[in-house]
């Protein structure tokens, strides 16, 4: 029996534009992670910035591959979801996680939904109490500030934070939600960095991971940041050495990309950087 780690990722896939799946897959298989998707949706390109882009939905497609995935008996470490196009979606990937946790399997949920004080224009408050069941049912929840205060039915305040603010975020999520573990994106308490807070609710223990801020807008750096925290977590790191590791890699990707002037609506020019975060996770 092998011993490489195996991830099932439950998210949308973009014909261009580094996220989702296309962030997920490269940034999990560098970490040595055997990866199996189940595509979402279908889009010609990511969303952020872009307009006209086309939307092919494959709710329809995802209770059948859950159903011949179970017929030919496989098994997984992790599952990983992030964007979901409806709240039927949402739905499938509760019954997904019940049908295929085993013990050990971990369930890391980014309850990609909001961003900037509002919620995607797609989705609306029956959303969001879907959302609050998946997250309840997830070991590591990754949300950002927005999407932390719509889970806790809490107004949205925006950067920079104060730590005990943050610090309540943090286990307020946990309490409400029962996770083992919380990461916090968008940490930012003096608008010169930036950063993580990871909360380990077992033994109560918060710690930030921060780096400096770089100007600009950069599309999809939570699915870069999540994918390669769980890369860490299955290469055996802590969940908190984890995100330090993934904002590590996630600011050397924005660099790269400001480096070679690329268009960050495409998101991070990324590869270049995967060396590095091979070598931060002891693979090379």
């Amino acid at each position: 029996m092998s011993d490489q780690k195996t991830v099932a990722a439950i998210h949308d896939i973009s014909g261009m534009g580094k996220c989702s799946l296309t962030a997920a897959i490269p940034v999990l298989s560098a970490a040595g992670v055997s990866v199996s998707v189940m595509p979402t949706a279908v889009l010609s390109t990511q969303t952020g910035g872009l307009n006209d882009y086309t939307y092919r939905d494959l709710t329809d497609d995802m209770r059948p591959v859950m159903a011949h995935w179970h017929k030919i008996g496989v098994t997984f470490d992790a599952v990983y979801s992030g964007f979901l196009g409806s709240s039927a979606q949402v739905d499938i990937v509760c019954d997904f996680v019940k049908e295929f946790r085993h013990n050990g399997t971990l369930f890391l949920c980014d309850p990609a939904m909001a961003d900037n004080g509002t919620l995607y224009d797609t989705f609306d408050s029956s959303f969001v109490e879907k959302m609050k069941k998946l997250c309840a049912s997830a070991d590591i929840i990754v949300p950002n500030f927005t999407e932390a205060a719509f889970l806790l039915d809490r107004e949205y305040l925006p950067p920079p934070y104060k730590k005990e603010y943050t610090d309540d975020l943090l286990r307020s999520l946990a309490k409400e939600f029962n996770s083992k573990f919380v990461v916090l994106t968008g940490v930012d308490f003096d608008g010169k960095s930036v950063g993580a807070g990871a909360y380990d609710a077992e033994n109560d223990i918060i710690t930030y991971s921060l780096s400096e801020r770089i100007d600009g807008m950069f599309h999809s750096t939570g699915d870069l940041f999540a994918s390669s925290l769980l890369g860490g977590i299955l290469n055996n790191f802590s969940v908190n050495d984890s995100a330090q590791k993934a904002i590590s890699f996630t600011v050397n990707a924005i660099k790269e990309t400001v480096k070679i002037g690329g268009d960050s609506r495409f998101g991070l020019a990324f590869e270049r950087c995967l060396p590095m975060y091979m070598k931060s996770l002891e693979i090379i």
